[in-house]
């Protein structure tokens, strides 16, 4: 996501959140949340399409009424880029929703209508489509869903973070999952790597990309040349990845709610 900046000069060290205002968007109010950050050097102004919020990340130099003033001098650029936003996908039957870049049509199963196990389950193939079918109570669809795709995205990724791990001799000490706007995954200086269960949704060579650039992190801990021909050496198509991210990977954040 394009973001507006203006430079100032910042020495703080800290972040926090200043405050939850509204901007007056072509007469709908839109979410303003303000922040306050020791390692900005200027004012950031970007659009969380997650949440839908308007995000404005003020250096510590700067005053709550100057960065008010900022934004509302953006304005056409916050409605800009609110139209650009594509519609969300709910998960609810009869969507479709990308499972490694294949698209599934959610199917609701009634209780009592199968002896299968088990609250979700992948029905079909390539030829015929492919469903993902959720059993229960229609109240509990959508959680279900989810529960179902962070499920599998664990599994995929686990699997890939161990082969890679393996490659580089190195350990993965931990492995989270959570759902962040700005970020695909991240490594600690611990070992410990964490990343968006959203990749389950992006084809496989993308998902093999994000796991290989953590886990290359665990031998070398910055963006240095070394690092990215660790990276390629794992996956022979990182620069679509990348691309395919740039382009492809904000419209992630449309499914569910």
């Amino acid at each position: 996501m394009r973001s507006r900046a203006a430079p100032v000069p910042s020495r703080q060290r800290r972040s926090a959140v200043l405050d939850d205002l509204f901007l007056d968007i072509d007469g709908t109010n839109v979410p303003l949340e303000l922040r306050k950050s020791d390692r900005a050097r200027r004012l950031l102004l970007r659009v969380d399409q997650r949440r839908e919020v308007v995000v404005l990340t003020l250096p510590n130099r700067v005053s709550r009424r100057e960065g008010l003033r900022f934004a509302q001098g953006n304005r056409a650029w916050i409605a800009e880029r609110l139209a650009s936003l594509p519609p969300r996908i709910p998960f609810g039957p009869g969507e479709r929703v990308p499972l490694l870049g294949r698209p599934h049509r959610l199917v609701h199963v009634p209780p009592g209508s199968t002896a299968r196990r088990g609250a979700a389950w992948i029905q079909g193939d390539e030829i015929q489509g492919e469903e993902i079918q959720i059993a229960g109570d229609p109240a509990h669809f959508a959680r279900r869903v989810q529960d179902f795709l962070r499920t599998r995205a664990r599994t995929e990724i686990r699997h890939r973070a161990e082969r890679f791990a393996a490659q580089t001799e190195k350990e993965v000490r931990g492995l989270t999952l959570r759902d962040p706007s700005s970020r695909w995954g991240s490594c600690s200086p611990r070992g410990e790597l964490s990343f968006s269960w959203r990749l389950i949704m992006a084809p496989e060579f993308v998902l093999d990309y994000v796991v290989a650039h953590e886990v290359a992190h665990l031998s070398v801990f910055s963006h240095a040349p070394r690092f990215w021909a660790l990276v390629d050496q794992l996956v022979p198509r990182m620069d679509e990845a990348r691309r395919w991210l740039k382009v492809e990977g904000a419209a992630l954040h449309r499914y569910g709610a």
